[in-house]
């Protein structure tokens, strides 16, 4: 049910120059999605009648980004005025005139933020009438964040920045997270008294809870429970270190409904992705994007599976694929590589080092070896020999071949398109299909074999292949003897 006395603002304008990027920071990948979306998604997890994201640095990306992930949202463009505190006074503006709950402060790069941390520090933040709370975090290395400052029996006073810290202060394990909540008419409030009188020449938010505290207001700052909740990401490293919390939460998950996985270290999982009870991951395994996994299947090891399905008991090893469909027990692999368009069906094998494109293979047939498969329909039950390939392209357009059901091909076949080969006919090895083979009909099309003898020593005189080929001949004619 939609919160209609909940606004939240998402920040979203920084240009994010450590990450030394061409990619706007809140748009690098994270478990699948921008880092951005994830922070959008807790947002409408919270269900508030009003979000509105603020933006300015490659603002037609990240915007777009924004409307993907949360249809509806407001989009505000920081106007030149820097700092926090204009861009939620430009964003509180674009709030209805009557609006009177409580607004809710996130930052676009802090994208571990949960929905039920947020809905337990609001919740205290309504109890107690609150004009503004913080959310704060105790760090081992608190150095370069702002510290919040308690009285003597543990009441906030204040936020002092690292720069206008004393040494004592500077001791103060507990940070702001740069997340709040305020309530609407005291922000309208004190945002109208923000200046850009300081070092930087910027509006401060942090400069709102100082108005409020010297207006007698009520403030607070809330602890989270563990400090990689509130955890910023600014460069590279910040970001693998997020990635790789986010994907142990995911993993762990994933093992408590059920699948098993063996070495979680080595194994990434989107959030996106979907896995059945029972399916077990051997290591080096990546499954990204819209890949759903059924019961029972097994995946790995070293293994990339990006917007793939494979069906329950199926297994899929050593293999790279995309947009491809693999039936229930199904073999694929090892060394196979599965391009858009594939679908493996019921039973059927994809094997070592075959490669398919735009394929479609019927029930129990198998591509077993060495083999190209692109632009193709397989029947059932049919059998491509080892080192085939379906030549689909005429240098202008692709082709399509077809191949029935119940066909058995030869090894190092060649399949020149658009043919097809008709139910339960045969090719013979090394044939070059350029026609089409009526079903039950046997295709080839290779010349007698013709020897010609000795022809190595007269034209490959001293090589170590003439050496062998006169031992024998002396071998053979003593045996002759």
């Amino acid at each position: 049910m939609t919160d209609q006395n909940l606004a939240i603002i998402v920040l979203a304008a920084g240009q994010g120059t450590r990450m030394k990027s061409a990619t706007p920071k809140l748009l690098h990948p994270l478990a699948g999605a921008p880092i951005v979306a994830h922070v959008l998604a807790t947002a409408r997890t919270l269900e508030a009648a009003h979000v509105i994201a603020v933006v300015r640095h490659e603002r037609d990306q990240v915007a777009a980004a924004v409307e993907a992930e949360l249809p509806g949202a407001v989009i505000v463009d920081q106007d030149d005025v820097p700092g926090t505190g204009r861009a939620v006074e430009q964003a509180v503006a674009a709030l209805p005139d009557g609006f009177d709950g409580e607004v809710l402060v996130l930052n676009g790069d802090v994208p571990l933020l949960n929905a039920d941390t947020l809905v337990g520090f609001l919740e205290r933040h309504r109890d107690r009438a609150a004009a503004a709370s913080v959310l704060s975090a105790f760090y081992d290395d608190p150095t370069g964040y702002g510290r919040i400052v308690r009285d003597s029996v543990g009441v906030f006073d204040r936020i002092v920045e690292q720069k206008d810290a004393s040494d004592a202060e500077r001791t103060i394990a507990e940070i702001n997270a740069g997340i709040y909540a305020f309530g609407a008419a005291a922000l309208r409030d004190q945002l109208a008294n923000l200046t850009t009188e300081n070092a930087q020449g910027e509006k401060y938010l942090t400069d709102v809870i100082q108005l409020l505290r010297a207006a007698g207001s009520e403030v607070e700052a809330v602890p989270v429970t563990e400090p990689w909740l509130v955890a910023g990401i600014n460069d590279r490293a910040q970001l693998s270190e997020t990635a790789a919390r986010l994907n142990a939460l995911i993993v762990r998950g994933w093992q408590l409904n059920g699948v098993t996985i063996e070495d979680p270290a080595t194994t990434w999982i989107d959030l996106t992705v979907r896995i059945a009870p029972d399916v077990t991951i051997r290591p080096g395994t990546q499954l990204k994007g819209a890949t759903v996994v059924e019961t029972g299947a097994r995946i790995g090891p070293d293994t990339t599976l990006t917007d793939c399905e494979v069906g329950a008991g199926a297994e899929v090893r050593r293999t790279d694929g995309t947009l491809a469909v693999v039936g229930a027990g199904a073999a694929v692999g090892p060394f196979s590589f599965l391009r858009p368009g594939t679908v493996l069906g019921a039973d059927g094998k994809i094997g070592a080092f075959v490669e398919t494109k735009n394929a479609t293979i019927g029930t129990g047939s198998k591509v077993p070896h060495l083999s190209y498969v692109g632009d193709a329909t397989i029947g059932v039950h049919s059998n491509i020999g080892a080192g085939s390939v379906f030549a689909n392209y005429d240098g202008v357009r692709k082709h399509r071949s077809e191949v029935g059901s119940h066909v058995r091909t030869g090894s190092h076949g060649v399949f020149v398109a658009p043919v097809r080969i008709g139910d339960g006919a045969y090719t013979g090895a090394g044939t070059v299909v350029r026609k089409d083979v009526p079903s039950g009909a046997l295709a080839v099309n290779v010349a007698p074999q013709r020897n010609i003898e000795e022809w190595v020593q007269k034209h490959r005189a001293g090589s170590a292949a003439a050496d062998a080929a006169g031992a024998a001949h002396e071998a053979s004619g003593s045996d002759a003897d």
